[in-house]
């Protein structure tokens, strides 16, 4: 899903950024990671972390931007919004778009040779994500300081423990409909997303050969965010129809399908474990009020009306622990997905206070 999507009428496909087609274009450049260490106690050999940049790092190298990206993404699913004139303008600042370990880019289930191939890759949480992006700033570009990190459900849990981790280097932080800690009804979302792919036999316990095999768990976890991923009024209302569909099947097919089946399932199970286990405040013993108190960045907490994995109350409440915070609520049917800016109104609001926080003084 690395393009905008434009509405049309007579119907279309969600233009999916395919991890298989862009393995072989070579789209993305690589850092070397080494033996690399996971929280959760294994280490593995040859890690590698895939990213994309655009623009140039000046000769004070302090116009670096972060925008690590969501779950099913990679680093090319945030390039729609960089653009000259608009916030993340690249004609002024230097964007990095770093991947996280499961996207089928950086070191993943799918890429990864035995014995930590397929099912068998390593746990990984999103502080293993972020130590590897923070080794990526400063030891490949020499970052000392960031001027935004920012980021979107899954991107927004990095984007939190990046402030928290590392709150010196992190001046501004906007965070788009995701929290620090998962809550127990998102949890609970994730292990339906899990289930639905290894609901299907031929999943066989992670060793398929043939990720397409795979069709039916793809499928039915495709239409469990099609129930979730939005909400009951976008349907009502055929919101869904600015995409171009002609009706609600042909939405679901070329939008929430189309999205899904090309991935890899077990990239898609190890990025949903790390979701449902995201918790930031594991790293001042569970205290989460003790853990927002760390961020000194300029901070825009920014949650989606309507969304049902990440409610507008459940961002607010983190936003109340987090010291000259502000909540913008971007209003939208399309609820969670909102940041896919397929309504032109939704790209509207979330340019308009990225160039708010973006001209806020650190």
């Amino acid at each position: 899903m690395s393009a905008m999507v434009e509405p049309v009428s007579g119907g279309q496909r969600i233009n999916h950024e395919n991890y298989y087609s862009e393995l072989t274009q070579g789209a993305h450049a690589y850092f070397d990671l080494g033996a690399f260490e996971f929280e959760m106690g294994e280490t593995l050999p040859g890690a590698k972390l895939a990213y994309k940049t655009y623009g140039t790092l000046n000769r004070a190298r302090d116009n670096a931007i972060l925008f690590p990206h969501m779950y099913s993404g990679t680093s090319a699913s945030m390039e729609p919004f960089i653009g000259v004139g608009r916030p993340l303008d690249p004609q002024k600042y230097f964007i990095v778009l770093p991947g996280q370990f499961g996207n089928g880019f950086s070191s993943s289930p799918s890429n990864t040779p035995a014995p930590f191939d397929r099912a068998r890759f390593p746990k990984v949480t999103i502080g293993d994500d972020v130590r590897a992006q923070y080794r990526l700033v400063t030891e490949q570009f020499k970052i000392d300081k960031l001027q935004l990190v920012l980021g979107w459900s899954m991107g927004a849990e990095q984007t939190y423990e990046w402030a928290v981790r590392y709150p010196e280097r992190v001046l501004r932080a906007a965070l788009f409909g995701g929290t620090a800690k998962t809550t127990p009804h998102n949890y609970l979302s994730v292990c339906l997303h899990e289930e639905a792919i290894r609901s299907d036999p031929a999943w066989n316990g992670g060793d398929y050969r043939d990720p397409s095999a795979v069709k039916a768990g793809l499928t039915l976890h495709a239409h469990v965010f099609s129930v979730l991923g939005v909400c009951p009024a976008f349907y009502k209302k055929e919101a869904w129809r600015i995409f171009g569909s002609t009706s609600l099947e042909e939405f679901i097919q070329n939008f929430w399908e189309a999205w899904f089946l090309p991935m890899d399932p077990n990239n898609l199970l190890c990025m949903a474990w790390k979701w449902r286990h995201g918790d930031v405040s594991r790293l001042f013993g569970g205290d989460l009020r003790k853990t927002l108190a760390q961020i000194h960045a300029k901070t825009y907490v920014m949650p989606f009306a309507n969304d049902m994995l990440f409610p507008v109350e459940d961002c607010a409440a983190e936003q109340a622990m987090i010291a000259g915070s502000k909540l913008r609520v971007i209003n939208s049917l399309w609820a969670h997905f909102a940041m896919l800016c397929v309504d032109p109104a939704d790209q509207q609001q979330i340019d308009r206070n990225l160039a708010e926080l973006l001209a806020t003084p650190v």
